[in-house]
Formats: structure tokens, sequence, C-alpha cells
């Protein structure tokens, strides 16, 4: 495959507009369920369009005293590695043999520059405001990445291999517990991934008014929004591949249609937990990841051992 091909991938489908515009709909989705929730209409289709093309005509103001290219370029690098990350997995998905060695470590790297990405931005702000939400997203990552990263081994003892294409192939690890409780952990990681309720700390704007992005504006703060509408696209893709087989689609449409359905659920499950529960402080959220959560990947990788 020549480099034009791969960029016109990389840039158009399954790169960065194919997640984007992907990513857009799926926080419609969450925003309409929300309201409806909330006994409110909801957004029309196209807002969350309107909102990343507003924001692109806007002024970009960079607070005094700031560092201007770390300011400017935080956001870059959390839109980069999104957009990375999903044509990696989607490459694979599209043709498993073309995965590589150690794809998931590589995959695992990427879906944590975005989070990187809110930390520098909100140092380079210089406000206490979007310090102390960076400081909790950085707490949120030493807090959240241990059980992950615990979790993932599981899919790895199962197939024997850290290649995505041959976990793919291993299929779905639900009928096991070991699979079970690796994906139920993995879903609550995930909520802090994505920095959702009960997990929403850095941003918390009823207490923070935006947090990491206080300072933002214009075209970076669009990134930074459309980065988390990719994330939101992305992640749970992500646990669909690992841990419940994926979407063939070589085995026609009634295949595929079931590999959507299960990023459909856990798209369902997010907007539950985030319509369901309280925000937690920054000391309850390390104590729950560093205590149950991190039992749980333990258990679900000695059960995984013996074959469970």
């Amino acid at each position: 495959m020549d480099y034009t091909t791969l960029l016109l991938q990389f840039v158009f489908f399954p790169g960065f507009l194919f997640t984007a515009v992907v990513g857009l709909v799926t926080s419609w989705i969450d925003r309409k369920v929300t309201a409806r929730v909330q006994m409110r209409v909801g957004p029309p289709f196209l807002q969350p369009f309107y909102d990343i093309i507003k924001l692109m005509f806007k002024e970009t103001i960079i607070p005094s005293g700031s560092p201007r290219l770390l300011f400017l370029s935080a956001p870059l690098l959390g839109l980069s590695g999104a957009t990375l990350a999903s044509f990696i997995l989607w490459r694979i998905l599209l043709n498993p043999g073309q995965s590589f060695m150690g794809d998931l470590i590589v995959l695992l790297y990427l879906l944590t520059l975005p989070a990187v990405a809110a930390i520098l931005g909100s140092f380079a702000s210089q406000n206490p405001l979007a310090s102390l939400g960076g400081s909790r997203e950085m707490k949120l990552i030493i807090a959240y990445e241990l059980p992950f990263v615990l979790a993932l081994l599981v899919p790895i003892i199962k197939a024997q291999s850290m290649r995505l294409g041959e976990i793919l192939a291993f299929g779905s690890l639900l009928p096991s517990a070991s699979g079970v409780l690796a994906l139920i952990v993995s879903i609550l990681c995930m909520q802090a991934k994505l920095t959702l309720v009960p997990f929403d700390l850095p941003e918390a704007e009823t207490e923070l008014t935006g947090g990491a992005f206080i300072e933002y504006s214009g075209p970076p703060l669009g990134l930074f929004k459309l980065t988390k509408a990719m994330m939101l696209f992305i992640l749970p893709m992500f646990l669909v591949c690992v841990f419940w087989g994926g979407i063939h689609f070589a085995g026609g449409w009634n295949s595929m249609l079931l590999g959507f359905l299960k990023y459909i659920a856990l798209i369902v499950i997010i907007v539950l937990i985030r319509n369901t529960a309280p925000r937690v402080r920054i000391d309850q959220a390390v104590t729950f990841f560093w205590g149950p959560v991190t039992g749980m990947s333990v258990i679900a990788i000695l059960l995984a051992f013996w074959g469970w």
C-alpha cells in the first residue's frame, strides 16, 4: 500500500473524519437521552456539529504569561492520539491480518494521550481552577489505569497473544467468568477515561466551571470537545473488540449488525451510569479504583489462569 492511500485512509476512513462524525452522532444520542431522562426536549440531531463548527470560527484567547506553544499544542496532542487509535483499531477490524506485535499496548498508550493533553493544557493555562482540574485528571489516570491494564491481561491470557487480531480471532470472552469480570472493570474505567459522571471531576462544571478547559476558547476548545466525542466512539468499540469478539465484516450483514448492537449496548450502559450516579470526590474515586475495582481485576486474572 502506497503512502497516498494510507494518508487518505487516515484522514477519511477509517481515520479522522469517520471517527469524528460517528463520535459526534454518539454524543448527540448521549445528550438526547440525558435530556429525556431530565424531561427536556434535548438538542436537534446536528447540534454537536454546529457546536464544533461554531467554535472553529471563534477567537482564540491565550492567557497572559502562559507558554503559547504548549497551550495550543495540547488539544492537537489529544486529537492525534484519538485519531491514530481509531485508525489502528479499525484497520485491524477490517483486516485482522494487519495486526502487529504489541498493537494492544500501542492502543492502550494512544488512548491515554487525550487525558495527558488535558493535563498539559490545564497547567499551561496558569489558572488555579484549571490546575485543580488537571490535578484531578492526573489522579484519575493513576487510579483507573492500574485496574484497566490488569483487566486487559485477561484477553491476553485467554488468547495467548498481545496481537489484537489474534484476540479477535479467539472470540468473545463473555461466556467465561473472568471475561465478564474484566469487562465490568473495563466499563468502570472507561467511564473515568471519558470523565463522565460519576467521574467528571476534572471538569466539574458546577464547582470548577470547566476545570481543565476553563481558559480555552475557539478552535482549541473545539478540538478538545471533538476529541471527547471521538473517544465516546473509540473506547466502547475497543472494549467490544477486546472482550466481546469485535465486528466480523466477513460474516455478512447479520454479523455486522450484531457487532454494532454490542457497541450500542455499551453506549446504553454509559448513559445509564451518567444519569443515575452522583459525582464522587477524587479521594473516593481513587479508593474505588485501587480497592474493589483492582480487586475484581485480580480475581479475573486468577480465573483466567484457571480456565474459567
